[in-house]
């Protein structure tokens, strides 16, 4: 159980740096959320998961879960809440220049 634990986590952890190079490399806001928002709740999750079966059965695990389900529920309203203020402040999405 340890090392499925860990292979969890680093894969998250894999998810969390791609997540992370998407931020910088992306060219506008909208490009960037969508990355953001998929690899953050899918790292974040695994890593979460990993971090659960590390503690096995206890109070800890309870507040793991909580705050999965949390970031489960919270993660799409923001990433939808950014985008939605981008568009009402007039920003337009990038449109790949023709040679």
């Amino acid at each position: 159980m340890f090392w499925i634990a860990i292979v969890m986590m680093l894969v998250g952890l894999f998810f969390l740096v791609v997540g992370a190079i998407g931020m910088v490399r992306l060219p506008d806001v909208f490009a960037r959320s969508h990355a953001l928002s998929l690899t953050d709740s899918l790292g974040a999750s695994l890593v979460l998961a990993g971090l659960a079966l590390y503690q096995g059965f206890n109070l800890n695990l309870l507040k793991i879960l909580v705050v999965l389900t949390l970031i489960y529920m919270l993660n799409p309203v923001v990433a939808h809440t950014t985008i939605r203020a981008a568009l009402r402040s007039g920003l337009t999405p990038w449109v790949k220049e023709r040679p």
